[in-house]
């Protein structure tokens, strides 16, 4: 069954991200439906989720003590 990801699905196999397609077997795809994890492919109206994004500050590390930083 053609799936439409709602959210990312990573694994050994396989990386996908959100809106992305992918072919699964028929229980496989009922259990990620289920879970919430994706639609049918033909389901347009279908949210996807949005890429998380980090809080917090984008620097961390100070620099003044590192002269070799600039």
């Amino acid at each position: 069954m053609l799936l439409k990801m709602t959210t990312g699905l990573s694994g050994p196999d396989l990386n996908l991200a959100p809106g992305e397609k992918h072919e699964f077997e028929d229980g496989e795809a009922e259990r990620l439906i289920e879970a919430g994890f994706a639609v049918k492919a033909d389901a347009d109206d279908a949210p996807v989720a949005a890429p998380a994004r980090k809080k917090g500050k984008a620097n961390v590390v100070p620099t003044e003590s590192d002269p070799g930083a600039e």
